[in-house]
């Protein structure tokens, strides 16, 4: 990649007149040896996925076999319709949408790890409830995800995407990042904007830890790619009315490392603090271990 950081991509982008997702096509053939044309359409079967996890998630039984999760999204969407969510369309939509990609990832169904399989919902929720709000094409949402690309290699190679890692602050907010900054290029911001989205997003993650209950990737972790979908619309609402990050994108991204790299192992997806050993948590953890046996 001819980037390392949010400010070189973009520097490549001001030079050039060119978006994100441009720049970040243009890399990955270069990188790949491919056309841009066949990444593009692999990057275009992936987004059918994503589509196809938020119809599944929305009409079929999702309950994991822990029992734990399952049609919480349905319980959402029904509530959204009958127009008493306080959030609104869109982003009640894509709340629904994000659990809907979450709990059929823990009910072991087909989904897209964007970046993470614990964060699979936040981008295909932002995604798929904008193209249902505004119409957009199923080409405009791949190149969405090539810009929501570039901003995730930035982060991989700067901090963490692995809640092992750096916490649920690499899992979620990555993604919540990722999403917020290719919203803006999809609503046709400008990159800078894109770029502050980023920034407004990920500081409002920093420090959240990874506590999965009974360590299964179901409670926290299906409410928080809820959450996150409405976060990242926030951020990319904010940058695109002109709010900036004032401490820069790649600063955010470096405290996130610094965060991570202090963080207790036992916040680190470990399932030994947290949610997970509060009384309730230890009682399902307890229950899980016998019905294994």
């Amino acid at each position: 990649m001819k980037f390392r950081t949010l400010e070189e991509l973009l520097s490549l982008c001001e030079q050039s007149g060119r978006s994100i997702s441009d720049i970040m096509i243009e890399n990955q053939a270069a990188e790949s040896g491919n056309t841009p044309d066949t990444e593009f359409m692999r990057m275009a079967e992936y987004y059918a996925v994503m589509k196809e996890a938020v119809q599944k998630g929305l009409t079929q039984d999702t309950t994991s076999r822990s029992g734990l999760t399952g049609l919480d999204a349905q319980r959402v969407q029904k509530f959204n319709e009958q127009g008493e969510a306080c959030l609104g369309d869109i982003a009640g939509t894509a709340m629904a949408y994000a659990l809907a990609v979450s709990e059929v990832n823990a009910s072991m169904g087909r989904i897209i790890a964007t970046p993470t399989a614990g964060s699979c919902g936040i981008i295909p929720g932002v995604f798929v409830s904008a193209q249902s709000r505004f119409g957009w094409d199923d080409e405009h949402l791949v190149r969405g995800l090539f810009c929501a690309g570039a901003i995730g290699y930035v982060i991989a190679n700067n901090s963490f995407v692995s809640g092992a890692e750096g916490g649920c602050q690499a899992e979620v907010g990555s993604a919540i990042g990722m999403a917020a900054g290719a919203m803006v290029e999809l609503r046709g911001g400008t990159p800078k904007q894109a770029i502050h989205a980023v920034g407004l997003a990920l500081k409002n993650t920093l420090g959240l830890i990874c506590d999965p209950v009974g360590g299964l990737v179901e409670v926290p972790c299906i409410v928080r790619n809820g959450f996150g979908a409405v976060t990242a619309l926030a951020a990319a609402d904010m940058a695109l009315a002109g709010v900036r990050s004032v401490i820069p994108s790649d600063e955010v991204i470096q405290v996130m490392y610094e965060v991570g790299v202090s963080m207790p192992e036992k916040h680190r997806e470990t399932a030994q603090g947290g949610l997970a050993q509060t009384p309730t948590g230890k009682r399902i953890i307890d229950e899980l271990r016998r019905k294994d046996q």
